[in-house]
This record gives structure tokens, C-alpha cells and sequence, in this order.
């Protein structure tokens, strides 16, 4: 059993000689010559692949890859099947254009144990998002069994996540085990203090969210274009910032909850600032109360990084969503550095980071295995931080059997 969430994976059961569908997360980004930029995502699937296929299971994968409407050829999963027989290489990968129609049929039923399936895009098909009741008995009737192993597609209910579980055994994968396990330190049970680093760009998305974790965060330290929102909404001028005006009042009601509250809510104290039209304009150090009207907040500064130095290196447990800066230029990320440096440095600490922008800020750094988890779902991460659970983790736990 996962620890917190009464939910079965593969280790918990036997499974052998059978046919198994895998839910996996191949969402993976691709460079302008159409390679592949990062294959993580699928080098964290191999385990439970590896797992099923030495137990003489036959197994059938599917995957969603960007948000196509209809069926887009540019977001075929052509170029991930090569990758994943180069990965493989001792299994014949088949990529089934349509498992619906004949020769998709034909291929399946004659499946050997040396073939492993992967199914086109899942999006292409209509009834995935609208999680359709017919759709997802079509894929059940596929397999003995369900397995999910996509922790980034959790947070949503579609016909491949959830719908399928309503007609086999389901169970959850290596990967979707880990993540859920190192998850619920920080939802069930968190040693304090616990620390939450939250950037990004909108408010909006993680009002919620912020309300959440005051109840078991010590300190949310908040930066990138978030803050700027919250900046403003203590009527500190912000330049030319990405700020989000329609939700002020919100950030404003959240600032009054944090006062009533144990948990600290810090914003950043300074800033570097530049100049998006203007590249000549070198980056600059400014203190809230003297932000230029021309001028962009495109990362923390000195002050904020020496104000929450000594509160990530007293923590217990971290957890970091977003960038805190315009990481992309090297002028704009010793902020979001800063946030990895002192992670990396404290090892008393639990620290699960996640977040696609976030993974991309610290891809290629030394020491990344000083991080306890790198999660691979952000949205999904997000939302069992807000919510306490997820669809596909209720959907495993209503199936298992």
C-alpha cells in the first residue's frame, strides 16, 4: 500500500502473464529540428516497464504528447516510439496508428511477448478529455489490467486516467508509488519547519493553493511574476511588471489572512530590473520603493536572497514550484540559482522540486541528487498540495482489487 493514500501498485499484487495497459507520461518537449530536448520523462517510466515486462506481462502504453485538436500529425508519437526502441532495444516498439480499426485490432491480438505497444497520441481521440464512458471500455477491453505511471496526468479525470478504471483492476506504477510517497510528506505529514518556495507568473492559478498551505507551511516565500501582483497590491510601484490587476483584491485578502495566521508569507524586498525593449540597458539592483516606471522586475535581489538565506537553511522540508526570475537570461537567475544552491546545501531537509519551468531552470546542474525528489508533474503537483488528493489517485483507490 502507498503510505497515506490506501492505494495498491504493481508491487503489492501479482501481476504476470498478462495483458497490462500503462498510463505513462511521454509529454516531453522537442527542440526547433523536431529531436527530442529531454527525455526524462520516459527514462522515469522504465522501471515499471522493466518491472511488467520481466514478469512476462505483455504491455500496451499510452500517452498524451501537447494539446492537439483532432488529429494532429505534428503531435504524432512517432519520434518517442524510436526513442523509446533505442532505450529498449532487446523489444520490437510498434506504434499503433488507430487501435480502433482493423489493422490496429490485428496488431494487438497478434502482440508477441518480444512486441511492446504504444497507442498514437491519446488526444487525438475525442473521447479522452470528455472522459467518455464508451472510449474508456474500448481501452479496458485492451488489457487484463490498468496501470498508471503518469503523475503528471493525475490531475486530470479523462477516459485514460480515470474512465478506464470503472472496468479492470487498476494499480499504480513505480514512478506514480515514488511520487504520491514523497508527496504526502509534505500533505499528510510535514516535519517542521516547512518551507514553500512558490514563482511563476499568475495569482489566479494559485490563490487556492496559498491558502492551502498556509495551514502547513511555516514560511511561502513567493517570487517571478506572482509577486509582482503582491507587490502592487501593497502599493509598491512596479514599473512596466507582469502583473495581474484583476486579481489585486484577492492578493490583498490573502496578505490579511497570512497576518492572522503562524505561517509567514514573505515577498521580495528588492529586485533586478531591466529593460525587454532596450537590450543595451544593463540589469540593475532596486529596492521596492524605487522600482524605475520604465523598467521590468525580472528576478530577486541581494537583499531578498540574504533575507531568506538563514529560512531555507533552518528547514525541515522544502518545496519549490517556479522559478523566481527570468531564469532563461543568465542576467535574471541567480535568484532561481540561489533557491537550487541553498536546496542542495541543506541536508537536514526534505526537498521535492517540480514544475516543467522549474526542471528546465535547474536541468544539467551539479548535485541534483542532494534534491530528495525531482516530481514530474507540476500541475499535478500544485494541485495534491491544494487538494490532498488528485482524480487518478481517487480513481486508483476506488479499483484496486
Amino acid at each position: 500500500m502507498i503510505g497515506g493514500f490506501d492505494i495498491q501498485s504493481i508491487e503489492d499484487v501479482e501481476v504476470s502473464r498478462k495483458r497490462v495497459f500503462v498510463r505513462v507520461d511521454f509529454n516531453i518537449s522537442f527542440k526547433e529540428d523536431a529531436t527530442i530536448a529531454d527525455d526524462t520523462r520516459i527514462l522515469l517510466a522504465l522501471p515499471t516497464l522493466k518491472y511488467l515486462l520481466s514478469h512476462n506481462n505483455k504491455i500496451i502504453l499510452a500517452s498524451h504528447l501537447g494539446r492537439p485538436k483532432g488529429k494532429d500529425l505534428q503531435y504524432s508519437l512517432k519520434p518517442i516510439a524510436k526513442h523509446l526502441q533505442k532505450l529498449l532495444p532487446e523489444y520490437e516498439v510498434i506504434l499503433i496508428d488507430d487501435f480502433t480499426s482493423g489493422l490496429g485490432k490485428k496488431q494487438i491480438e497478434e502482440q508477441t511477448d518480444k512486441q511492446i505497444v504504444l497507442l498514437e497520441n491519446i488526444r487525438f481521440y475525442e473521447g479522452e478529455k470528455k472522459n467518455d464512458s464508451e472510449f474508456a471500455k474500448k481501452l479496458a477491453s485492451l488489457a487484463d489490467i490498468f496501470v498508471n505511471d503518469a503523475f503528471g496526468a493525475l490531475h486530470r479525470a479523462h477516459a485514460s486516467t480515470e474512465g478506464i478504471t470503472h472496468f479492470i483492476p487498476s494499480y499504480a506504477g513505480l514512478l506514480v508509488k515514488r511520487e504520491i510517497e514523497m508527496m504526502s510528506r509534505i500533505v499528510k505529514n510535514p516535519t517542521s519547519p516547512l518551507v514553500a518556495i512558490i514563482g511563476g507568473a499568475k495569482i489566479s492559478t494559485k490563490i487556492n493553493l496559498l491558502y492551502s498551505l498556509m495551514k502547513k507551511a511555516d514560511f511561502i516565500l513567493v517570487g517571478g511574476g506572482l509577486a509582482n501582483t503582491f507587490l502592487k497590491a501593497q502599493d509598491i510601484a512596479v514599473g512596466k511588471s507582469l502583473v495581474e490587476d484583476e486579481a489585486l483584491p484577492d492578493a490583498k485578502k490573502i496578505f490579511e489572512s497570512f497576518e492572522n495566521s503562524r505561517c509567514k508569507l514573505l515577498i521580495p524586498e528588492d529586485a533586478i530590473v531591466g529593460n525587454f525593449t532596450d537590450p543595451s540597458i544593463p540589469p540593475s539592483i532596486c529596492g521596492n520603493e524605487r522600482i524605475p516606471q520604465d523598467l521590468w522586475i525580472l528576478d530577486i535581489g541581494p537583499k531578498t536572497r540574504q533575507a531568506w538565506q538563514p529560512i531555507l537553511t533552518g528547514a525541515k522540508t522544502i518545496c519549490w514550484n517556479g522559478p523566481v526570475g527570468l531564469f532563461e537570461k543568465n542576467e535574471y537567475r541567480k535568484g532561481t540559482d540561489f533557491i537550487y544552491d541553498e536546496i542542495i546545501k541543506n541536508s537536514q531537509a526534505i526537498s521535492v522540486v517540480g514544475g516543467g519551468d522549474t526542471l528546465a531552470a535547474i536541468a544539467g546542474k551539479k548535485d541534483s541528487d542532494k534534491i530528495t525528489h525531482i516530481s514530474t508533474g507540476g500541475g499535478a503537483m500544485l494541485e495534491l498540495l491544494e487538494k490532498e488528493t488528485l482524480p487518478g489517485i481517487e480513481a486508483l483507490r476506488s479499483h484496486s482489487s
